[in-house]
C-alpha cells in the first residue's frame, strides 16, 4: 500500500479532529446560552452549527470516496480502521490512534448532544406547567366530581372568573 492512503487517512483524521473539536466547543457555549435562556445570542450560534454540520458531510463524503477508492484497489473498504490496518507498522500505530482518540471525540459529542436536549426539554416542561398554572389559576380541574364547588377560569389573567 502506498504513501497516498497514509496521507489522505492522515488528512481526513486531522479535518475530522478540528471539526469535532470545534464542535464540542459550539455545544459547550450553546449548553451555557440555554441555560442563561439567552435567545438572541443561541440564533446567532445557528450559522457557526450549520458551517460545522456542512464540514462533518463533507469529511463523511471524503472518507466514502477513500473507502471506494480502497475498494476498486482491491484493499479493505468496509472502515477506515480496517483500511488502516494494511498501512506500515509505524503508520498503523499513529493513524489507528488518531481513530480511536475521533471516537472518544464522538462519544463526548454525542453525550454533549444529549446533554443540551435534556436542558431543552426541562425548560419545555418548565414551560408548560407555567401555562397550565395560568390557565387553570393554579387549581387543578376535578377529575370526576364537577359539582358546585367546581371555578374553571384563570383567576392569575381573569379575577372577574
Amino acid at each position: 500500500m502506498n504513501d497516498t492512503y497514509e496521507s489522505e487517512i492522515g488528512a481526513l483524521l486531522g479535518e475530522l479532529a478540528d471539526v469535532q473539536s470545534a464542535l464540542l466547543a459550539v455545544l459547550n457555549e450553546k449548553r451555557q446560552l440555554l441555560m442563561k435562556n439567552d435567545v438572541a445570542a443561541l440564533t446567532a450560534i445557528a450559522p457557526r452549527e450549520q458551517e460545522l454540520a456542512s464540514r462533518l458531510q463533507a469529511c463523511h463524503e471524503r472518507r466514502e470516496q477513500l473507502l471506494a477508492q480502497a475498494d476498486a484497489d482491491g484493499l479493505p473498504a468496509d472502515s477506515i480502521e480496517s483500511l488502516s490496518g494494511e498501512l506500515s507498522a509505524d503508520s498503523k500505530q499513529r493513524v489507528q490512534a488518531s481513530i480511536r482518540e475521533a471516537a472518544n471525540r464522538s462519544q463526548l459529542l454525542r453525550h454533549q448532544c444529549l446533554t443540551n436536549w435534556v436542558v431543552v426539554q426541562r425548560t419545555l416542561l418548565h414551560l408548560s406547567q407555567l401555562i397550565e398554572i395560568v390557565a387553570t389559576g393554579g387549581r387543578p380541574k376535578p377529575t370526576y366530581d364537577k359539582g358546585p364547588g367546581y371555578h374553571s377560569g384563570g383567576a392569575l389573567v381573569d379575577r372577574a372568573a
